[in-house]
């Protein structure tokens, strides 16, 4: 995520929230996981969007386009920088979850066929290699183009990082950051090193990635098809004293062109240290050890969507580093995962044995991923509700997105009494939720061998009643904690007279 420095001087509701949300960068945790790594042979991508709680997010599909001239421009749609790249000819239909300003950084989407972009994971580079190739901050790509580049055009998902990877060389990186990108047979992950130096890597079939912040590829073979790079990404690390083969030995990426220093230390490898100890527990590593954590593991106990959305969640639960549980602490070092101003988390889910409108779905929790609800959305959805479309930087009573914040905003206000009620609930409607897809799914495949036609009605039928039914649930909670919000308050200033009586 874009590295805007958000001062919480005046936070919700006079308790100044900082919950160790203030550091040097605000960003994001990803999670990757390979077929043969998790618990149903699915390929798992899940990422938390971390940069502004009043950044309310959209819903949007983008239809499909065909002969199509001109150029995108992200300065036309008031982006990050003077970016521009040809529009293609024919444009596939694509999804994306995008800010509401400038309906750009779509977080994540699928395109019509099958590739899925989540991006981005804010990366940075070293200062030593970024004077020998500074980002090109005026015209080069940027989080806010990538998700829009790629799905519009990208058949696989190794098109898509090729696609990516050549604009990067040709027309720079305009900020660092690490990109995912699945389809129905393989995860792919890319990182930039500088301005014009990427690689990118394809995740092992049986291992899980993790990452907060930093850049975590390492081992780079230019005989393997299982990594891309820039052309010339070892040579020009030679040529500029980042790596000596002498004395450093195999390449390393990571060491070669990515930023390690004491920020490092209690912003990233915490959150990175937390994710291997879900997935591994017996593994006994040192948090100060960060840059020597594996980048690949194989999990001792197969990965889940339930497992995937539990990581977006924790904030270092029940520890000595919870910032929330025992009362709000803004000075916590370590930063957590979930933080509260997350403006959405989401669980891209592939399943390649099943038809793409039921086997690609992605859950997203809007706001902070501790307090929010995973709502499923298949690819089969043809359409969302208005009030999946507004929303501004001002609270509102009809956006999809302020009827969470607003309940998560309320809860801060003394998490230790209602942060258990609502998780309790949510927890409650995920789980009944679960049972419902997997009677939803089977009917559809049932169906539609019969009638497609109808099979896609019952499909779009169900998922827009479960996202009504999450948004029932959060008006319903909402109302729930303002009434025990009244009654502590009455409680603590009743001015009663003696007969206790008005």
């Amino acid at each position: 995520m874009r590295h805007y420095m958000f001062l919480f001087k005046k936070a919700v509701i006079a308790l100044s929230i900082n919950i160790a949300l203030v550091s040097s960068a605000l960003a994001c945790t990803t999670l990757l996981a390979g077929s043969e790594a998790t618990n149903d042979g699915s390929l798992i991508v899940a990422r938390s969007a971390d940069s502004d709680a009043l950044k309310a997010q959209h819903f949007v599909i983008h239809p499909a386009k065909n002969n199509q001239t001109g150029i995108y421009s992200t300065q036309a749609h008031h982006g990050a920088n003077s970016f521009t790249y040809p529009l293609p000819k024919h444009s596939l239909r694509y999804t994306t979850v995008p800010n509401w300003k400038t309906q750009l950084h779509g977080a994540t989407g699928f395109n019509e066929l099958g590739v899925g972009v989540s991006g981005t994971e804010s990366i940075f580079a070293s200062p030593k290699a970024l004077a020998f190739d500074p980002y090109v901050e005026d015209t080069g790509i940027t989080e806010d183009d990538i998700p829009d580049i790629l799905l519009s055009r990208a058949k696989t998902a190794r098109e898509a990082i090729e696609l990516l990877g050549n604009i990067i060389e040709t027309q720079g990186a305009g900020e660092g950051f690490g990109v995912a990108v699945v389809d129905k047979n393989e995860v792919w992950y890319l990182e930039t090193g500088t301005g014009h130096q990427w690689m990118a890597q394809k995740l092992p079939k049986d291992k899980y990635f993790a990452t907060g912040n930093q850049g975590r590829l390492q081992a780079y073979h230019t005989d393997s098809n299982d990594n891309l790079g820039s052309k010339n990404l070892v040579e020009f690390a030679i040529e500029k004293g980042l790596y000596d083969p002498a004395t450093d030995g195999e390449f390393n990426f990571s060491k070669a062109y990515t930023r390690d220093d004491e920020r490092d230390l209690t912003y990233n490898y915490p959150r990175v240290w937390v994710i291997q100890q879900q997935f591994n527990p017996s593994l006994k590593q040192n948090v100060a050890d960060g840059r020597q954590f594996a980048p690949m593991l194989t999990p001792e106990k197969k990965v889940s969507v339930e497992d995937a959305k539990a990581m977006l969640r924790n904030h270092f639960d029940g520890t000595e580093h919870d910032p929330y549980t025992n009362g709000l602490n803004g000075n916590e070092p370590w930063r957590p995962i979930s933080v509260f101003r997350t403006y959405e988390s989401h669980v891209m889910q592939v399943r390649p044995e099943l038809p793409q409108e039921i086997g690609e779905v992605t859950y997203v929790g809007l706001g902070m991923a501790d307090l929010t609800a995973f709502v499923p959305y298949y690819s089969g959805l043809k359409a969302y509700p208005q009030h999946y479309a507004i929303g501004t930087d001002k609270a509102d009573n009809d956006s999809i997105y302020w009827k969470y914040r607003k309940l998560q905003t309320l809860v801060m206000t003394d998490y230790p009494q209602f942060a258990p009620i609502v998780k309790k609930a949510y927890q409650e409607w995920e789980a009944k939720t679960a049972l419902e897809q997997k009677e939803m799914e089977a009917n559809y495949l049932s169906m539609s061998k019969k009638n497609k036609a109808a099979a896609d009605n019952m499909l779009n039928e169900f998922n827009l009643r479960v996202m009504a039914d999450a948004e029932q649930l959060t008006e319903n909670l909402t109302n729930q904690l303002f009434t025990l919000k009244t009654k502590n308050i009455q409680d603590e200033i009743f001015f009663a007279n003696q007969s206790k009586k008005d």
